[in-house]
């Protein structure tokens, strides 16, 4: 079978590629109409485990957007997994498309889907990663900061999920220091954390890790949430999770450490429990720019892997 380039992971993308992507980003989004026609005739296929608001609709109107046509699945329909092996699965379904993006829950499932495609795979989501997240968060910070090499971005919360996994990788690529403030039952995966400090060395930045949220934001240029419900966490866990994390809320009193800082939010946030009111709809809130600039990232994204 013929290589196949994929977007699966921000740690299998060269720094070179990463910053190509977010100044493709940049130019799309200062100017689409000289990009609407680059996909025509081509078609996208969007597979999803779980219902989706930003992913689905960032894609479904890039393609449409670069002239393509994009096509919405639900594996819930599928017999994949069930009757059906991944191999199988992808094998049928590459003939048939351009390019695949998945969002599932499984890695693993995600990486045979990848191994056994004729066409292009973009990892959407899983349990472990959100590198097209991360990838228009990049792009946003470079919108507003005029750079990314010699940042600081401190995240605090649960470090244990997919956002803060890609942010490790992506942050520690592009030359910006990363501190995270999270709970010791809830760090970062240690492999993943370990690859983050390999390249923090390569590329000049830092990676720190600490239980204080006061510390990790302090003198930060950019400070970043997520939910505290992270992809798959079961609900009856939800009033012992909001215990632990609750030192970790962004709110006005945290943002004090790091007086110049913007606020970055992956969105859909709750509210009065990982970041207050006052914090998410003041100034230093940035969070549907990063909204939109998933669009624009996926975009050039989608034509990168197209070869367009």
């Amino acid at each position: 079978m013929i290589e196949m380039k994929h977007f699966l992971s921000l740690a299998n993308l060269s720094s070179k590629e990463m910053h190509m992507l977010i100044n493709k980003g940049i130019a799309i989004k200062k100017n689409p109409s000289r990009f609407s026609s680059k996909l025509k005739g081509k078609t996208l296929i969007l597979l999803f485990d779980e219902p989706s608001l930003r992913t689905r609709i960032s894609f479904e109107a890039g393609m449409l957007q670069l002239g393509g046509h994009a096509i919405t699945y639900h594996l819930s329909e599928s017999t994949v997994g069930k009757k059906e092996s991944p191999k199988d699965f992808s094998q049928v379904l590459s003939r048939y498309v351009d390019i695949i993006m998945a969002r599932l829950y499984s890695s693993e499932m995600l990486a045979e889907i990848a191994r056994n495609s004729r066409v292009p795979v973009i990892n959407g989501m899983t349990s472990a990663e959100h590198p097209c997240q991360v990838l228009s968060d990049l792009m946003t910070i470079c919108e507003k900061r005029g750079k990314l090499k010699g940042l600081k971005l401190a995240y605090v919360g649960d470090g244990l999920n997919n956002t803060t996994h890609s942010l490790l990788y992506g942050c520690s690529k592009s030359g910006v220091d990363v501190s995270i403030g999270c709970p010791k039952q809830m760090m970062p995966d240690s492999k993943v954390l370990a690859k983050a400090k390999e390249f923090a060395k390569i590329h000049g930045s830092k990676v720190h890790v600490t239980a204080s949220a006061s510390e990790a934001v302090s003198g930060s240029d950019i400070i970043y949430t997520d939910s505290w419900m992270s992809y798959h966490v079961p609900h009856n866990q939800e009033k012992s999770r909001h215990k632990i994390l609750m030192p970790y809320q962004v709110n006005k009193q945290l943002m004090k450490h790091a007086p110049k800082a913007l606020f970055m939010h992956c969105l859909p946030a709750k509210r009065g429990a990982e970041v207050t009111d006052g914090v998410i709809d003041s100034k230093a809130s940035i969070v549907y720019d990063q909204a939109e600039n998933r669009l624009h990232a996926q975009k050039a994204l989608l034509l990168w892997l197209m070869k367009k």
